[in-house]
């Protein structure tokens, strides 16, 4: 049986950034390795996205575009986050982008990061969450 995931990406339009997210994340959900990978955008300005967003529980709506890595439970039907293995470990690769209780990463405004969520920390929570799962 394939291991389905599900990305949620929170944004909004108009947010360059969001746009930039989105585009980093389609570019490698092209690849063979992340083919169990599927992408839901989440527009945090629609009662929809809304709702994912406050479900999701854990980002700050101060850091957004945000990422967070589900899987799909059999017994549940429907999709749930992953957990965070280390919740509050600092990542060399994600520093303060990292969620602290899921497995997913939050816009870091401070001078730090810029604000710049790069394909390198995509990459590194996507690959986390198919040994987490594995």
């Amino acid at each position: 049986m394939t291991t389905k995931y599900q990305i949620r990406v929170f944004g909004k339009e108009g947010c360059d950034k969001c746009h930039t997210l989105n585009q980093r994340i389609d570019k490698l959900l092209t690849k063979e390795e992340y083919a169990d990978f599927e992408k839901l955008y989440c527009d945090v300005e629609t009662i929809d996205g809304l709702v994912a967003f406050a479900e999701a529980g854990c980002i700050n709506p101060s850091r957004i575009p945000a990422v967070l890595v589900t899987v799909w439970n059999e017994m549940l039907e429907s999709y749930i986050p992953l957990t965070n293995k280390e919740p509050g470990a600092v990542d060399p690769v994600l520093k303060k982008s990292k969620l602290y209780q899921f497995l997913g990463l939050q816009t870091d405004y401070s001078d730090v990061g810029k604000g710049v969520i790069s394909p390198k920390m995509i990459k590194n929570i996507l690959d986390e969450a198919t040994e987490s799962v594995a």
